[in-house]
């Protein structure tokens, strides 16, 4: 305590106390340290014994931080971010390939043990804290600071192709809005007075070479960027423009945009699942998606890629958790936002599969139905030119209405009888399963297989502005929690209007974007998908976890989350945060590496010639790019560790902002106030009650200056960082 404050003056004077005591004894209250101002457990509205002890209702306002106008706003928020395009075209996807209804058990298995935890985890330090990920990072332990860093580079990283994925789908709603779809037949190429089906779409398919054509534009490798492509660019202004329109006002205006962009993509796969359930063929999907593979679930790429689907499902690593979670009152519940969001977004996967199937179902139904239609006039041609006989034909087949029942039999027989000469003949078996087992996914699924379905739906435009809308709202909300990613600690470190820097970080993303909208550049969308966000971010969840359960203490923790919520979490997240959590991502990264090294590094190159994608290997300069990626997105971790470890790096607590060294000054006078009433009501020093319990004390190494505090009967040291500060709990 300073030599000149009031409390040791009046310990040195010899005054009488002529204050009524009858007036003290009416403002004496029970000194409970959970609720005093050290506390981070304080409810609204609460109040304090005499001059104000506790923080006001708008305690949380008064740091200067803007908040969410209610809980409802902010879990839009986060289900908009975490719900995102992968839910739609990359889960259903996994889960066909990795075991149908069996790969939802390792799923939901791993949704428990490192989802759940890790995200309440970035919940519950942004909502303490009260910053964005740099400021949380480096309070929670200086020399790790760099996680915040690497969260923004990868932010950045996404956010640069993650909108590309958003013009593609603009460009595609707009063409939507015609009758027949444009991609519904092949175009016709006109040779003087005769017309002739476009070679390269005759070879693949109308979707395939309206998306690799007419969108893309593509060149047939990476090397031969071929310029800019003006309809692509002139999209990803107009998604620049949206996001920037979004985000310029902050959590104001994003926060408004997301009742509609969170909620209609539930409204558009609500309406495509009743739509696609009266489809023919539709129930056939989804028995096959759902019939489970119970010997996949043995296999180790299963569990894998389960873990990889539930830690980017959530946004775990990116920072706009944290940044969204920074900006609640210090006592939401954010353990019930964890478990909220995160079975909202396993229910959304699930029902988002559900759609698919059914529509694919519908599609490998009309794709069999071709393919007997045109084998059975093969059967035809043979039966009349001779080369089969008659009596191969069972007598109750009738070829103007052949099913595929009545073909598969007479495939079987006429198979068993022609067996040496069969293969000669060119017939396909058309089975309903080998077209419901072709995977697809990613753009794949969005842009060719699920617009080729659409095709077929009466008013089929309807459907497939629905669909691309949906697409737009889906990546719009994933965008806005990316940018905010980005913005907030930006905003958290240096003062800068909010409006300034979204339109600059906007401007500045749009110019680097172009590098995607070449007619090369969905090959680089494909690198900076494979390379700038995998490993980089799960190396920094790893050390998010190890840094608060480690370093900073999960039993520290624990009591900081009982004073924050008013109930201590399940002893669960205990053993999950300090064992299991680490263990997994551990496993889950030398996985990563181990596949990194034995895939062969590429991507499949569109060969306008033969109308079909090959894989092809990356050139040495873009292998040197992919790899540039994942140094950039880590570098900052080593970087900031030596900076500080070595004392080349301030902490950061010597540039505490304004609003936060107000409060500082502001709750240190109400310590010494406290005291002063206790000294007046006769109390000694030794029964009254720490503000802040001595196991609290913040672990920071270095940049902490320790004081020690005796005013009470207790030694407690305290980093000068910690006094009443929004992260003095941390």
């Amino acid at each position: 305590m300073p030599k000149n404050s009031k409390v040791t003056q009046r310990e040195h004077s010899n005054e009488a106390v002529t204050e009524s005591v009858a007036d003290l004894l009416a403002l004496e209250h029970p000194m409970d340290y959970k609720s005093s101002q050290m506390s981070m457990g304080l409810s609204p509205g609460a109040t304090a014994p005499g001059k104000g002890l506790l923080p006001s209702p708008d305690g949380d306002a008064e740091d200067g931080r803007p908040s969410w106008n209610n809980k409802l706003e902010y879990i839009l928020a986060q289900v908009g971010f975490s719900v995102g395009l992968g839910n739609v075209w990359r889960f259903p996807y996994l889960c066909q390939k990795n075991g149908g209804g069996a790969y939802l058990v390792p799923y939901f298995i791993l949704l428990i043990l490192i989802g759940i935890p890790l995200f309440f985890l970035e919940l519950a330090v942004g909502q303490r804290i009260r910053r964005g990920s740099i400021g949380v990072w480096n309070y929670v332990y200086p020399q790790l600071g760099g996680i915040g860093v690497s969260s923004l580079m990868v932010c950045g990283f996404v956010g640069l192709y993650y909108n590309v994925i958003i013009g593609w789908s603009i460009f595609y709603f707009f063409q939507s809005f015609q009758s027949p779809l444009p991609w519904a037949e092949c175009p016709l190429r006109r040779n003087g007075s005769q017309a002739m089906m476009e070679p390269e779409c005759e070879k693949s398919s109308a979707t395939t070479y309206f998306w690799y054509r007419q969108t893309l534009n593509i060149t047939s490798s990476i090397d031969d960027t071929g310029g800019l492509n003006w309809r692509m660019t002139l999209s990803l202004l107009g998604a620049w423009i949206i996001v920037c329109l979004a985000v310029v006002k902050g959590i104001q205006s994003s926060g408004k945009v997301m009742y509609f962009s969170s909620l209609f993509p539930y409204v558009v796969l609500l309406c495509f699942l009743v739509r696609g359930l009266l489809l023919k063929g539709a129930v056939d999907g989804i028995i096959h998606m759902f019939t489970p593979k119970l010997e996949k679930m043995l296999e180790p790429q299963v569990w894998r890629e389960a873990a990889t689907q539930v830690f980017f499902a959530l946004g775990l690593g990116f920072g706009g958790v944290i940044a969204f979670s920074s900006y609640n009152k210090r006592d939401n519940n954010c353990h019930f936002d964890a478990a909220l969001v995160s079975i909202i977004n396993f229910i959304t996967s699930i029902l988002a599969t559900l759609v698919v199937f059914a529509v694919l179902g519908f599609k490998a139904n009309v794709m069999n139905e071709k393919c007997v239609v045109e084998n059975g006039e093969k059967i035809l041609g043979y039966l009349n030119t001779g080369v089969l006989s008659q009596a191969l034909i069972p007598p109750h087949i009738n070829f103007s209405h052949l099913s595929s029942k009545d073909y598969t039999e007479m495939y079987g027989v006429i198979e068993t009888v022609r067996e040496a000469g069969f293969p000669q003949l060119g017939l396909d078996a058309c089975l309903l399963e080998d077209e419901l087992n072709k995977a697809v996914q990613g753009t794949g699924l969005a842009f060719i297989a699920f617009t080729e379905a659409m095709t077929h739906f009466p008013a089929s435009p309807f459907w497939s502005v629905m669909f691309f809308f949906m697409l737009i709202n889906l990546g719009l909300g994933s965008m806005i929690g990316t940018m905010t990613g980005i913005t907030t600690p930006i905003l958290d470190a240096f003062k800068i209007r909010k409006e300034i820097l979204c339109v600059v970080c906007c401007i500045i993303a749009f110019f680097l974007g172009l590098l995607f909208v070449q007619r090369s550049g969905n090959y680089f969308v494909t690198m900076f998908d494979d390379y700038s966000a995998g490993l980089p971010l799960t190396v920094v969840v790893i050390l998010e976890n190890i840094s608060v359960a480690w370093i900073y203490g999960t039993e520290r923790f624990m009591q900081d989350l009982e004073d924050m919520l008013g109930f201590r979490p399940y002893s669960f997240y205990f053993y999950m945060w300090k064992y299991v959590s680490p263990a997994i991502l551990v496993v889950l990264i030398v996985a990563t590496v181990i596949e990194m090294a034995v895939s062969p590094a590429g991507y499949n190159a569109w060969v306008e010639a033969e109308g079909s994608e090959h894989f092809m290997n990356y050139p040495p300069w873009a292998l040197a790019m992919a790899y540039a990626l994942i140094v950039a997105a880590m570098l900052p971790l080593p970087i900031v560790f030596i900076a500080r470890r070595f004392n080349l790096l301030s902490d950061g607590s010597n540039k505490l902002s304004v609003s936060y060294r107000k409060g500082m000054m502001k709750d240190i006078s109400n310590l010494e106030d406290q005291d002063e009433q206790r000294f007046i009501l006769g109390k000694n020093p030794s029964e009254a009650p720490s503000p802040s319990p001595a196991h609290r004390a913040y672990l920071g190494s270095g940049g902490a200056q320790e004081m020690t505090n005796t005013n009470y009967g207790t030694s407690t040291k305290t980093g000068y960082q910690n006094i009443g500060s929004p992260e003095s709990e941390l």
